[in-house]
């Protein structure tokens, strides 16, 4: 049997260490065993280690975290016809079964039998990953593993909640992106490629508002207490559209339903709060509010395309897999610009 490097929780609240483990082998004809080249650093992961997904995951410790993955074909089982050994790609995040409802209906992210590596799950901080032919999707032979592998995951959730804001808005709405961090500052670039509506982006860091102007955005507001009124006078006291909260705490959602027009859409992606609205508020205002989780397979599909045109990049900063540690510390205290990669 052979092993592999690993990152695994042994434990919760911030317990991580590298251990030897088996290699993922062949098992099933679906299976596809991916080299990893580059896997992301997510927000969730600490969320994992806080010990916020014990309840949800139920996963047995240890395991391996990483949900956020890119690299080469290893190996195939026999019924794979869509990626070859030694092909470069990125794994969707989820393995579904195909045969669902939701997954027939191209809404694999609802899969009513999926496993989600790295959550519940072996993932990704490790040389190897399992996962199926489902799951992988071919990339450009420009592009990277390393350099792609958070779109695998904050890429596409960014990509997915873009997207459908992008599907209502016009060239004279407003759209506000709350956080234009690892997350928004994807979103942002997504919105720039599939609408010509007017863009204004909050956020604490002026180094992350000097990263989304030269990214495209049309305004930037720095969230220093008076960014309700910033955006209120940029809509002409009405509001906008449409919000995009990438944060989703620290009182961002409270602020950002402030900042919405009468009839408008609320796209909640980052999480940590409680939405506190009263009803009346909702009804009388005609508020959508809209959860958004991870993108379908279509989506990083389409991700894909936009990233090998060069419309999409990511700012990342790689450490190798043995500094896991330096990496989450560095996201935890905020020294992370764009994403941090893992790389083995």
């Amino acid at each position: 049997m052979s092993t592999m490097k690993a990152v695994q929780v042994i434990g919760y609240h911030h317990d991580l260490q590298m251990a030897e483990v088996a290699k993922p082998e062949v098992v099933q004809p679906y299976d596809v065993i991916v080299r990893v080249g580059g896997a992301g650093v997510c927000r969730t992961d600490l969320h994992i280690l806080e010990g916020q997904w014990e309840q949800k995951s139920g996963v047995a410790l240890p395991y391996t975290i990483g949900h956020e993955n890119a690299g080469w074909v290893d190996a195939i089982g026999s019924a794979v016809t869509n990626v070859a050994v030694g092909d470069k790609v990125i794994v969707h995040p989820l393995i579904t079964c195909g045969l669902c409802r939701a997954c027939r209906s191209g809404d694999d992210v609802h899969c009513e039998q999926s496993a989600f590596p790295g959550i519940d799950t072996h993932g990704g901080y490790a040389e190897y990953l399992k996962t199926s032919a489902r799951s992988v999707v071919r990339i450009a032979d420009a592009l990277e593993p390393a350099d792609v592998a958070a779109l695998a995951d904050a890429g596409l959730t960014a990509y997915h909640a873009a997207a459908k804001a992008a599907r209502t808005l016009g060239p004279a709405d407003r759209c506000v992106v709350i956080g234009a961090g690892g997350l928004g500052h994807i979103g942002i670039q997504v919105l720039k490629a599939l609408t010509a509506s007017e863009l204004i982006v909050i956020d604490r860091s002026a180094a992350a508002l000097e990263l989304a102007s030269a990214l495209g955005a049309d305004h930037t507001v720095i969230a220093d207490g008076s960014h309700v009124e910033a955006v209120l006078r940029l809509t002409g006291g009405v509001g906008a559209e449409a919000v995009i909260d990438f944060v989703g705490e620290g009182g961002s959602t409270s602020d950002g339903v402030k900042m919405l027009r009468p009839a408008g859409d609320y796209y909640v992606v980052g999480y940590g709060e409680n939405i506190d609205v009263p009803t009346i508020d909702i009804i009388s205002a005609e508020i959508n509010f809209i959860g958004n989780l991870v993108g379908s397979y279509t989506d990083l599909t389409e991700l894909m395309v936009l990233a090998a045109r060069g419309l999409v990049t990511l700012h990342t900063v790689k450490y190798p897999l043995d500094e896991f540690q330096q990496a989450i510390d560095d996201l935890n205290a905020g020294r992370v610009r764009g994403r941090a990669i893992l790389v083995p």
